[in-house]
């Protein structure tokens, strides 16, 4: 071997995830693919938290209409099953099967965003004619554009991640597909926060539509080349097509697949319903400054980083996933009870703690709900994408529902503590916060008894030989 191709040999064991690539999938072209994660965590961070702050703060929009636009792509999201079933059986005469989908996807998604801009601004009242519900109608139609083309974009990119994957790495490129997700809301939230720092309308366009460019070019580069040409016989065009019912059906006939979707569906619930309460309850209840608890965020990320990282170790050595999404569940009970008791014992290390193990345990847990999914054996006419298509649409929405559902509960119970009406002893702000806590405790125990038939039908942990793999980021101790 000459000392050139050493050197790359070593660059290649050294990078992170450099064993997540194989001959059918090579390094350079994963890298590449992971790009449509990027651009979806782009939009989603535009969607969820600049484009919020921005319609509640500067174009003073009631939160209540904010609220309905934000949920809108959540209503979407049922429709991934659809949308990796017809991905499955897509028609084309040169083969193509995910291709197009990613193609039409990121096409909505960039309409979306083209036009958001202008409709916020029609929303926030910057009108020269009145036309009553212009605004709300013509935001709500680009926040569902921009929906659908993240949901198909997402959808058929991780089918086809799982296509070309082999067995053994495909545990280690669904971490790295998420790693690359969590890189674009951080580097995108990063970038926008800065751009728009002194608010104007011409520099709103410009961030959003400069956004829906990039978006663009990113799914361009990540879909070029990825999918094999195989030519179609005139036989297998004319057949006629699968119907999604009998797919589905086929979907559900293996056992597993519906007792899956309901973990992971109430597993996200019970991991997201904190989400728009954990900054507020460690600055109302912890009197923690705006910058003590914007750290929040960053242990939430580092722990959901280390998520990744254990479960792409664990799986890569063939470990049952079911176990790991148990092990992840049980990180989310200890993270809870954490964040409890930060509160009567005025700790802001036990909640700085939890915070952390919470992004550590739903991390895992989604990686591992993920990797079953995606290795689920297929039956009839169900294919991987309508797998993936269901987890997507169980874990979004209940991910959407679930931060409703929070909300509303830590206002109904607190309104209720405060005056007095579940006693004295109850009467703290604290309340309405620790009863959300305690019911994300409960359904993360209901996701238990859920899951225990799964583990056991799965059968015992199968350690592969790794002797010959090489070393990669989830190989690191955490």
């Amino acid at each position: 071997m000459t000392t050139a191709a050493r050197l790359k040999n070593l660059s290649l064991k050294a990078m992170p995830f450099a064993d997540a690539a194989s001959p059918e999938l090579p390094m350079a072209q994963l890298l590449r693919l992971s790009l449509f994660q990027v651009s979806v965590g782009m939009a989603s961070v535009m969607l969820l938290g600049t484009l919020n702050r921005v319609m509640i703060v500067e174009l003073s929009v009631p939160a209540v209409i904010v609220a309905l636009m934000i949920a809108l792509p959540v209503l979407i999201a049922p429709f991934r099953a659809l949308l990796g079933f017809r991905s499955d059986t897509h028609r084309s005469a040169i083969g193509w099967k995910r291709v197009p989908y990613i193609w039409f996807g990121s096409l909505w998604q960039f309409g979306g965003l083209a036009v958001m801009p202008f409709a916020l601004l029609v929303l926030g009242g910057d009108v020269y004619h009145v036309v009553p519900y212009a605004g709300e109608a013509l935001a709500a139609i680009a926040f569902l554009m921009t929906g659908l083309g993240m949901h198909m974009t997402q959808t058929a990119g991780l089918a086809l991640a799982s296509d070309r994957a082999t067995d053994e790495t495909r545990p280690r490129v669904v971490a790295l597909l998420y790693v690359m997700f969590l890189v674009g809301m951080g580097i995108s939230a990063l970038i926008m926060g800065v751009l728009l720092t002194d608010f104007t309308a011409l520099k709103l366009i410009r961030v959003v539509q400069g956004a829906a460019v990039v978006t663009l070019l990113l799914n361009l580069i990540a879909l070029w080349k990825q999918e094999h040409v195989r030519p179609m016989s005139r036989e297998e065009r004319d057949a006629p097509r699968p119907r999604f019912a009998d797919a589905w059906n086929d979907f559900l006939a293996g056992g597993k697949a519906g007792r899956l979707l309901v973990c992971v569906f109430v597993g996200t619930m019970a991991f997201n319903m904190q989400d728009v309460l954990l900054e507020p309850y460690g600055g109302e209840i912890l009197g923690l400054s705006v910058s003590a608890t914007t750290i929040l965020t960053a242990l939430w990320s580092a722990g959901a980083l280390c998520g990744f990282a254990y479960a792409g170790t664990r799986l890569g050595k063939g470990s049952n996933p079911y176990r790991l999404a148990g092990a992840g569940i049980l990180a989310g009970i200890w993270a809870f009870s954490l964040v409890v008791f930060a509160a009567p014992m005025g700790s802001t290390e036990l909640f700085y703690a939890g915070a952390a193990l919470i992004g550590f345990g739903g991390g895992l847990f989604a990686i591992s709900t993920l990797t079953a999914a995606m290795t689920m054996p297929a039956t009839g006419t169900a294919g991987r994408g309508l797998a993936l298509g269901a987890w997507g649409a169980a874990q979004a929405t209940a991910a959407g529902l679930s931060i409703a559902i929070g909300g509303g509960l830590r206002d109904w119970v607190d309104h209720a503590a405060m005056s007095g009406q579940l006693g004295e002893v109850l009467m703290t702000p604290a309340t309405g916060y620790s009863f959300v806590y305690h019911t994300e405790v409960g359904l993360l125990f209901v996701t238990l008894v859920i899951l225990g038939p799964l583990v056991r039908q799965s059968g015992p942990l199968t350690p592969m030989e790794s002797g010959s793999r090489p070393m990669g980021l989830a190989d690191f101790p955490t």
